[in-house]
């Protein structure tokens, strides 16, 4: 027996339900850090990269503002070695992940 406050719902109003039960739990949603620790751990080589490219150009427009001007060119063909060395480093992780993939 119903109770007074039950409301009757056609069986169409209730096809979500069967829906979410048919495709099985909901997979949670990673957040922004933990999405960068994991892309890290997946291929630390690329940060590495781009810390060496930030370093090697602070250090080079230093030494051109202080006007050390062979110090400040020797740094500016550093970052563009590491700058080569991040764009291998992602190539060589897209290859990785391609490879583990299939």
């Amino acid at each position: 027996m119903a109770n007074k406050s039950e409301i009757p719902l056609p069986s169409e109003d209730l096809d979500w339900v069967q829906l979410r039960q048919d495709l099985g739990p909901v997979v949670e949603v990673e957040t922004t850090k933990e999405k960068l620790l994991r892309k890290i751990n997946e291929n630390p080589l690329v940060p590495i990269g781009c810390l060496a490219t930030t370093a090697a150009l602070t250090a080079g427009l230093y030494n051109f503002r202080t006007g050390n001007r062979k110090m400040s060119q020797f740094m500016m063909r550093t970052r563009i070695a590491a700058q080569g060395f991040t764009v291998l480093a992602l190539i060589v992780g897209v290859v990785m992940t391609y490879g583990d993939k299939k």
